[in-house]
């Protein structure tokens, strides 16, 4: 239990594990008050029984419980505050520390792991640490510290008692204890399961267009309602592991109470305890328990607690790119790759490309599905880190760079674009936070989106949907220009901008790009040939090799994988470059 508490705030970080220590400090001090009220009730009682009340005893006993009530009460109020603070503040940090790191991360790590289970790290995990995991600690911390106060008063009254007390309070812990290990096997099963729902969820909703247009319905459906059924056991099973221990637990308690009375009372009658320390014995057998009883059936929780820290420490602990590099201006955009091999898990995807691009030209890269052109781009703004071989910008190794130095060296357009739930400005001004309307305007401009945009409701203020749903695809095409505009990195990066779009917004889409790229270094991806006709250079990929490269015309006169594309997209779409 120790363990799993000082795990808990080393989690929660120096700012908020303070709070929760002063926390705890007004813990104590609340304790203490509770245990004051014993005091004053004997004080009553050896007035009463004694027959020595009088007036200023009466206000003396008053004054005790009066204070004790006041001071408990302000105690547990800045306790409250403290813990409110601390663990929704923990909740907040981690958060923005998890979104921190995985901006660091390789790319291969969000091809290994679903939206599912960063969705469950950063919302489910974080609540219930947030929320059930600060009660949890809180009250089951409370109520050992309550009733451990309590116990010792009680042993200042009588020692006999008192070792009642500790006794309970020893078997008690011994049943938690059993708890805790119930808990350590079927907690992680609990985490995973609401994971695993999280992640069925999603991909039920992300998928429900395929799922109509494929009639999976029955089929997807199945699988998102055994996630739920499965769900719903393990918390029933949960719960039926803990309910025979719980109640263990609070017959012990209420045990204990009864055999303080009953000795009180024996004592008595044996005439080795006063009839007041009886009396006041028999009252604290009602109140010494009363907190660890709540403790006992939060702790329940503690080992859930414990796997939901591990869980979001999983995520924290995932290795890094090196990115403590210089912040450095290259001269140029020169980009330059020598002896370049990259592998993903155990397929190589990149196999010795050695390459030199000029700054402020064009590089199309074509070739068949899978040959690596994606991989190469994402090499080179490092996305990953090459296995071996090097990749330079501006004569600099990619590495010598800070990641957020080396970032705003590019721009890119992706054939599926993502805007967030926002206005349409802000997602333009994405990488100029503070940008003025007018350069916002000025970019979209640009981009060929301005005329539509005003066109919608709210102009540049429209609030579209999450991913840009309720946009067009060239229109989120267009609004993802307009952002790399206003970006104006020296390196545009275009893969498969021009893929899904329909013809009436083709000539728009490529007055755009051609706005983008104008006097910048660029690399394109595309399997629409015409698109890269005027490139400076043309690299064919295949297999992760470049195997041919020139420009259209050069390529054209060889034997080789590009001449058979230009041959069978003219068959095909009956179009000529």
């Amino acid at each position: 239990m120790l363990k799993i508490f000082r795990k808990f705030f080393d989690f929660c970080g120096e700012t908020n594990k303070r709070k929760f220590y002063k926390s705890l400090a007004y813990g104590v001090l609340l304790a203490f008050m509770e245990a004051l009220k014993i005091p004053a009730i004997m004080l009553m009682l050896q007035g009463v029984i004694g027959g020595t009340i009088t007036g200023g005893l009466i206000w003396q006993c008053f004054g005790i419980l009066l204070f004790s009530i006041v001071a408990g009460s302000a105690a547990k109020y800045r306790s409250t505050i403290l813990q409110c603070e601390a663990g929704y503040g923990t909740a907040a940090n981690k958060r923005v520390e998890i979104a921190e790191h995985l901006r660091y991360l390789p790319m291969g790590y969000f091809n290994e792991n679903s939206l599912g289970y960063i969705t469950s790290v950063t919302t489910n995990t974080m609540e219930n640490l947030a929320d059930t995991a600060t009660r949890v600690v809180m009250l089951t911390t409370q109520g050992i510290l309550t009733t451990a106060l309590i116990a010792v008063m009680v042993l200042l009254y009588d020692w006999r008692i008192g070792l009642v007390v500790l006794a309970g309070m020893l078997l008690f812990f011994v049943i938690n204890s059993r708890m805790q290990r119930k808990s350590q096997k079927i907690s992680p099963e609990k985490i995973k399961s609401d994971t695993s729902l999280v992640e069925k969820v999603i991909e039920y909703v992300q998928g429900i267009a395929e799922v109509k247009g494929y009639n999976l319905t029955g089929r997807m459906a199945k699988k998102l309602n055994q996630a739920i059924d499965r769900n719903t056991d393990i918390n029933i099973e949960m719960e039926l592991t803990f309910v025979p221990f719980m109640a263990l637990q609070n017959g012990l308690i209420k045990l204990t109470g009864v055999v303080m009375t009953l000795l009180s009372i024996w004592f008595y009658l044996q005439g080795s305890m006063e009839l007041i320390t009886c009396i006041g014995m028999t009252i604290c057998s009602f109140l010494v328990f009363s907190s660890l009883e709540q403790a006992g059936n939060y702790s329940a929780l503690l080992r859930a607690v414990d796997v939901s820290v591990d869980k979001a420490q999983s995520v924290l602990s995932l290795p890094a790119m090196d990115i403590e590099g210089k912040e450095i201006a290259p001269e140029n955009t020169d980009v330059e790759l020598s002896g370049v091999e990259f592998s993903y898990e155990k397929k190589k995807i990149i196999d010795g490309v050695s390459i030199h691009i000029p700054e402020k030209t064009t590089t199309a890269i074509v070739g068949p599905s899978g040959g690596g052109k994606t991989t190469l781009c994402h090499l080179i703004a490092r996305f990953w880190d090459v296995d071996a071989g090097s990749v330079t910008l501006g004569g600099h190794n990619v590495k010598e760079y800070s990641m957020d130095s080396l970032m705003k060296n590019f721009s890119f357009v992706f054939q599926n674009v993502y805007l967030f739930q926002d206005t349409i400005a802000n997602n333009i001004r994405f990488g100029q936070e503070d940008a003025p309307m007018e350069k916002v305007i000025e970019a979209a401009k640009k981009a060929c989106c301005h005329d539509f945009i005003m066109a919608l409701p709210d102009g540049y203020e429209t609030v579209i949907g999450e991913g840009g749903a309720s946009l067009s695809g060239g229109e989120k095409q267009r609004i993802s220009i307009a952002r790399a505009i206003m970006k104006d990195s020296p390196v545009i990066i275009l893969d498969e901008a021009t893929a899904n779009v329909d013809p009436e917004n083709e000539a728009e889409l490529m007055a755009a790009i051609d706005a983008l790229t104008r006097e910048k270094t660029i690399f394109m991806i595309a399997h629409r040939l015409k698109t890269v006709r005027g490139a400076d250079r043309i690299l064919v990929m295949d297999q992760g090799k470049i195997v041919q490269q020139g420009r259209h015309e050069e390529l054209m006169k060889q034997e080789g994988i590009y001449k058979r594309f230009v041959e069978a997209r003219e068959l095909a779409a009956g179009w000529k470059l």
